[in-house]
């Protein structure tokens, strides 16, 4: 206390002083209330260890604008589900009817939690770890479930990203190389690839000149030089986007989050232009009511929102604890939640106006086969003329002249007509042949665009859209690693992401063998859906249950300037917990009801064929489901009994500075005294918060205080109760 104040005066003095908050203040070194901490378990202060603490908080890395970090949160959130999934899921459940589902659960599951992410992300300020040691440090186990979870995603994630770059680099070419089946020479004699003609140009070129694929899982048949020169530049591009944080991915994503917009207007309008797009987009959004009554619709539609907006990877929390602490998450999380459900609608325009486009030229040449199988039958008297209706030209066959003719076929020649090996030709058929993933990618879009004039343009704009949507969401894939790695170990950062991108590189080798797009499948199907539910049931549980979502809400309320509504009160203590719980059920039972497997490609048939996998590629699918998990009940137990320090040691308090003076600035003059004064506590604003972290063990009394003075920093307000002789 400096000498001169009257707190000293007064212990020399018999003259009654009467301290004003005023004076006190202006004689105290100055405190920073957001970092003011008290130590209330005895713990010795290490002043060099809260400095560094302190130094990191203010160097803490920031977003250079508001439009960099929602760019960043859609570049992460809009990734390539939203372009060969979603329209593959609305397709498959009814069409439009299927938005019914999907927009309900994303209002009371998907957007309370993207919601919870990002306040707790900005609240604490840390990447994932540290967030969910603050929170509950038994269940510190989250954060690095998040981590591992992040780890296998990124492994095969980023060889499709691979595979994109491959097909990238092949688009600058006319005809593109994908258009027709390749000639052999056999002998003298020059002849189709049988493997490509029994398939499709486009089927060939991915499976044999692309993946270069096995018949099995079982069958490595070394490494594909092609895709792993693609998989050493994606990790590259990857790293060179991460190497100093924030500072270059944000810039990044200016580039990465934009570019698919622009890509997916230019086709909607080019294919809304094409011949037959009308008719797929009339077919996509054609509602089955009766659809909505399906469990199945309501849990793949669930599955779909939350990997859609990146619940549970820890990158939603890592670039949220970038922001100010004072930054509008609510409506962050409304915006990202419902620009990534339009854009999910816009790519389903998209994808079914080309598909449209692809249906009718496939149902044309269905036509035209079937129309000389039948002139054929015709001129040597398998048909006679009279089945012929009189209108029909041959020369211009419609699909309406010849569908007549089909059913008059069928009615007279009903007990011959499967000899005559006819088809129908039905439009509706090719709309709801259904592909998704890489059958959408880079078979079914990519056949589709080799009819478009200037192909090479609209396939190079296509494939650098998909470089850039896999970009976006491997940053914030990435982000969910090295933030809580670096946070926690202080580690160098450009050193860690380095050589994380070096290592993945190494092990995502696997990926790019012969048998690779087997194991991509796995990871894919296996290694994030039952662990990540798991993961967010857990964060949902320790934020409203454990933390208390009173104490979360008023939390809240101070840090936005206002009280968000009742709404998330009750989803997050309520609602998205019961949810998430039938999910994670409905999920085990899909895996106990659906026997693991994958399609596999067979050269000699040129067909896929679903194989189940073998003992050893089980155990692989097991481990890979339990490593992700083992976290969680590992750091439970550890803390539970005591044998690591949960870090929780020390409680943190956050004051508002704005809030205390406007505290103090309203006491009337007489009560000055007795706010520095008085010993009774009901009588004095308690700077204690109204969050106390768990104190871990040994710990008697939450009140018990250190014997470093006045808090851990040595400065900043005291108790109430503290003795009048110590001031």
């Amino acid at each position: 206390m400096p000498k001169n104040s009257k707190v000293t005066q007064r212990e020399h003095s018999s003259e009654h002083v009467t301290e004003s908050v005023a004076d006190l203040l202006a004689h105290e070194e100055p405190v920073d209330y957001k970092r003011s901490v008290l130590n209330v378990t005895g713990e010795t202060w290490d002043k060099q260890k809260d400095g560094d603490e302190e130094l990191d908080a203010e160097n803490r890395p920031a977003w250079n604008s508001k439009l960099q970090y929602i760019l960043a949160q859609i570049g992460y959130s809009v990734g390539l589900g939203n372009v060969w999934r979603f329209p593959y899921l609305c397709q498959k459940n009814g069409g439009g009817a299927y938005l019914v589902p999907y927009l309900v659960l994303l209002i009371i599951i998907g957007l309370p939690l993207f919601f919870l992410e990002l306040a707790v992300g900005q609240r604490i300020r840390r990447g994932s770890i540290g967030v969910w040691n603050y929170i509950c440090p038994r269940l510190g186990g989250i954060g690095y479930a998040s981590c591992l979870v992040c780890f296998f995603v990124g492994l095969y994630y980023n060889v499709i990203i691979g595979w994109s770059i491959f097909y990238f680099f092949k688009s600058f070419q006319y005809p593109l190389p994908w258009s027709e089946c390749p000639i052999v020479k056999n002998g003298s004699v020059a002849v189709v690839e049988t493997e490509c003609e029994r398939s499709s140009a486009t089927t060939y070129f991915w499976y044999r000149e692309t993946l270069d694929i096995s018949n099995s899982i079982s069958e490595s048949g070394g490494l594909n030089w092609k895709m792993t020169l693609c998989l050493l530049v994606a990790w590259s591009l990857v790293g060179l986007a991460m190497i100093k944080g924030i500072q270059s991915s944000g810039k990044v994503m200016y580039f990465s989050s934009l570019f698919p917009y622009v890509v997916l207007v230019c086709f909607l309008v080019r294919g809304l232009l094409l011949r037959g797009a009308v008719d797929g987009i009339m077919h996509m959004f054609t509602p089955k009511l009766d659809k909505m009554l399906d469990p199945q619709v309501w849990r793949e539609a669930a599955t779909q929102v939350f990997f859609a907006l990146g619940l549970g990877f820890g990158g939603v929390i890592a670039f949220s604890s970038y922001n100010k602490q004072d930054n509008n998450c609510h409506f962050d999380a409304t915006l990202v939640s419902f620009i990534n459900f339009f854009t999910s609608v816009l790519a389903t325009l998209v994808v079914f106006a080309v598909l449209g486009f692809k249906a009718n030229i496939m149902n044309e040449k269905c036509v035209v086969e079937n129309a000389e199988k039948i002139l054929g039958y015709l001129n040597t008297n398998v048909l006679s003329h009279d089945l012929i209706p009189p209108h029909v030209n041959f020369s211009h066959l419609t699909a309406k002249d010849y569908n007549e003719m089909y059913r008059v076929i069928m009615t007279v020649k009903e007990g011959h007509f499967k000899e005559l090996g006819l088809d129908a030709c039905l439009l509706e058929d090719e709309l709801d042949k259904s592909v998704q993933g890489t059958g959408l990618a880079f078979i079914a879009f990519t056949e589709a665009m080799t009819h478009f004039p200037a192909s090479p343009f609209w396939s190079v704009m296509f494939f650098l859209m998909l470089i850039n949507l896999g970009l976006g969401s491997m940053i914030g894939t990435m982000s969910g690693i090295t933030t809580p790695i670096i946070d926690t170990f202080k580690v160098r950062k450009e050193v860690f992401t380095v050589g994380s991108c070096i290592f993945a590189f190494v092990v995502g080798l696997i990926f790019v063998q012969r048998s690779g797009n087997y194991f991509v499948t796995m990871f894919d199907d296996y290694s994030a859906t039952l662990p990540l539910t798991v993961v967010v049931i857990l964060e949902n549980i320790a934020v409203a249950w454990i933390y208390g979502t009173k104490k979360f809400m008023q939390e809240l309320t101070e840090m936005l300037g206002f009280r968000p509504y009742q709404f998330y009160y009750y989803t997050w203590k309520y609602v998205s917990p019961i949810c998430m719980a039938v999910l994670m059920t409905a999920s085990i039972i899909q895996l106990g009801v659906s026997p693991p497997g994958y399609s596999a490609w067979i050269r000699e048939e040129a067909a896929e064929k679903f194989l189940f996998y073998p003992t050893w590629a089980m155990a692989i699918l097991i481990s890979l489901i339990i490593l992700a998990s083992l976290p969680l009940p590992l750091v439970f137990i550890l803390r539970q009994f005591h044998l690591v320090s949960d870090g929780s040691n020390a409680l943190s308090v956050t004051y508002k500075k704005g809030r205390m003076m406007k505290d103090i600035s309203n006491l009337e003059d007489n009560d000055e005294t007795r706010f520095i004064l008085s010993k009774v506590p009901s009588e004095t604003p308690s700077p204690m918060p109204t969050h106390r972290s768990y104190l871990g063990p040994g710990s008697n009394s939450p009140m018990e205080m250190s014997s470093a003075p006045n808090g851990r920093y040595g400065s900043g307000y005291l108790l109430a109760s503290t003795p009048e002789s110590e001031l």
